[in-house]
């Protein structure tokens, strides 16, 4: 699992590759720990690359999604494949989260 935060236009991107599962949700959490102290930037959790996620990474997506709403900002989740879509739909996550 590969993680990568960046700026652009204001937004802080945080580009996931991999597999978000049990195994690499401790180190992912670590990685996306920048996040946590943004305030006045939107998040977009970019999943284009994104294989798989666990219940440990739809976790990690939902601690994200209230932090950033306690400051004011808003998260979104961009290129989720269609298996990634199915499990956001079963699990409820996809009426929490905005999509681009």
């Amino acid at each position: 699992m590969n993680t990568t935060i960046k700026e652009v236009e204001g937004d802080l991107v945080a580009i996931l590759e991999g597999r978000l599962d049990t195994v690499s949700a401790p180190q992912t959490e670590k990685d996306l720990e920048p996040l946590r102290d943004c305030i006045g930037h939107n998040i977009i959790l970019d999943c284009t690359k994104l294989d798989y996620i666990s219940s440990s990474g739809l976790r990690i997506f939902l601690a994200i999604l209230k932090n950033a709403k306690s400051k004011g900002s808003h998260v979104y989740i961009q290129g989720i494949n269609d298996d990634i879509r199915n499990v956001f739909a079963m699990t409820g996550f996809i009426n929490l989260f905005e999509f681009k």
